[in-house]
């Protein structure tokens, strides 16, 4: 099976956003990552979760404007009522210590066979107990 990803929110934003850290070029690695994914016809998963999270932060536009150019490789779905459930039992195990959608991502990912792309250290402690695997745009850039 091709690999799949699961971008975090904070992926699209830093794309969209083309944001920085001071030091590194944050939109540039989401950029070139997704580019990676379009030109190897790599499937990047979308979950109605990451649109609620966008929508807070960026206009419908926005949000458009970042996925036209890879509708080809993005997929849209929906977060089921057990991935919810799921996610809530992991959420309480962790003592709410990790935000509620995060933990959801990462079962969203886990259940679709999706690597989660992140940047969020907190992602990797959940990660690691649901056996979803986590990394960075860059770090995938050069597979």
């Amino acid at each position: 099976m091709e690999k799949r990803f699961y971008l975090d929110t904070s992926i699209w934003i830093d794309y969209v956003e083309d944001r920085g850290d001071g030091i590194r070029p944050l939109g540039e690695f989401a950029f070139r990552f997704l580019k990676y994914c379009e030109e190897r016809d790599l499937e990047i998963l979308v979950s109605d979760i990451v649109i609620l999270e966008l929508q807070k932060i960026l206009s419908k536009e926005r949000i458009n404007e970042g996925f036209f150019p890879f509708e080809g490789i993005i997929k849209y779905i929906a977060a089921t009522p057990e991935q919810h459930n799921e996610a809530k039992r992991e959420w309480l195990k962790a003592n709410k210590k990790i935000p509620f959608y995060d933990v959801l991502h990462a079962v969203i990912a886990k259940h679709n066979d999706a690597i989660l792309v992140t940047r969020d250290e907190h992602f990797n402690a959940i990660c690691s107990m649901l056996g979803t695997e986590v990394k960075k745009p860059e770090d995938l850039i050069y597979l």
